[in-house]
């Protein structure tokens, strides 16, 4: 394959590395020499952690390097300032897979949205604990895959969802309202690649009927948080988080479809983003270049 394009093209830089002088100058410089040119650049530096990030978004002319020759141009220029990056063709979508049980809002959200071009993302499998929802994925041409889970056979469930993980090359696991709890050794191997949404009622409200739970109580929010997958529950770096007002006139129902609305708004701000190459991780936070 030849180290330059036929057609034009765009690709996004993204890398976080210690502060330090010269990065930008050094990054642009590279871009320049090789005959790119910047369409959209943002940087950040972390005063409390003295880390810098960046994201670049750059087309190149006919007859520029290929992403593969940008990345081995770059490579020296990582070493030399201890960089965590990446180079990744801008229109390539990303492989993700999503994960359901019985709650559709946000799946089908995902789908419409990934069926209109919304999101650069392919969607080449779902997986759910229960069938309840194969009608749903099947209207969109999907592969359907029911993966129970009990106690018992969990360990062999998650074997199962490392192979589908692994035959479609997935790049993103979406938990869409998926209410299973993956394993501390799936979340490190997957760590930075599964996207989780939930009531933002934690830790008051827990366990079952959440938004019931909140009337009886008298919220004024309702509201959703969206976040990277860890072995700790519930407590990934947090991507996106959105609330909505209620009031003394909503009865439980309408707190539960206002909680859905949030959910399903939320959940596609972040997977859109992450495939947007815009989420950097920070250690327990993350930069969104939104």
């Amino acid at each position: 394959m030849p180290d330059t394009t036929t057609v034009p093209t765009d690709n996004v830089l993204i890398l976080s590395c210690p502060d330090q002088r010269g990065i930008v100058a050094t990054v642009t410089a590279l871009l320049f020499e090789h005959g790119a040119n910047i369409e959209e650049s943002q940087q950040f530096d972390d005063v409390r952690t003295d880390q810098f990030f960046m994201r670049i978004r750059f087309s190149v002319e006919i007859g520029g390097p290929r992403t593969e020759r940008w990345r081995e141009l770059f490579e020296p220029v990582a070493t030399a300032y201890g960089m965590d990056w990446s180079i990744r063709d801008a229109t390539t979508p990303y492989r993700a897979l999503l994960m359901v049980s019985r709650f559709g809002h946000c799946l089908n959200d995902l789908l419409f949205r990934w069926r209109s071009g919304a999101l650069t993302m392919d969607v080449p499998a779902v997986v759910s604990n229960h069938p309840d929802l194969e009608p749903l994925v099947a209207s969109y041409g999907i592969p359907f895959h029911h993966v129970p889970v009990t106690p018992d056979t969990k360990a062999g469930a998650e074997a199962r969802l490392r192979e589908i993980v692994a035959e479609h090359d997935v790049d993103l696991v979406v938990l869409a309202r998926y209410m299973q709890v993956l394993s501390d050794d799936l979340s490190r191997d997957l760590s930075g690649r599964v996207i989780n949404i939930h009531h933002s009622f934690l830790p008051s409200f827990k366990g079952a009927k959440p938004y019931h739970q909140a009337f009886a109580r008298g919220v004024k929010l309702v509201g959703a948080t969206a976040h990277y997958v860890t072995a700790d529950l519930d407590e990934g770096p947090i991507i996106e988080q959105d609330v909505v007002r209620v009031d003394h006139r909503m009865a439980p129902e309408h707190l539960v479809r206002a909680g859905e609305e949030v959910e399903s708004r939320v959940l596609a701000r972040a997977v859109r983003w992450h495939c947007e190459s815009r989420v950097l991780l920070n250690g327990d936070r993350t930069v969104v270049f939104s």
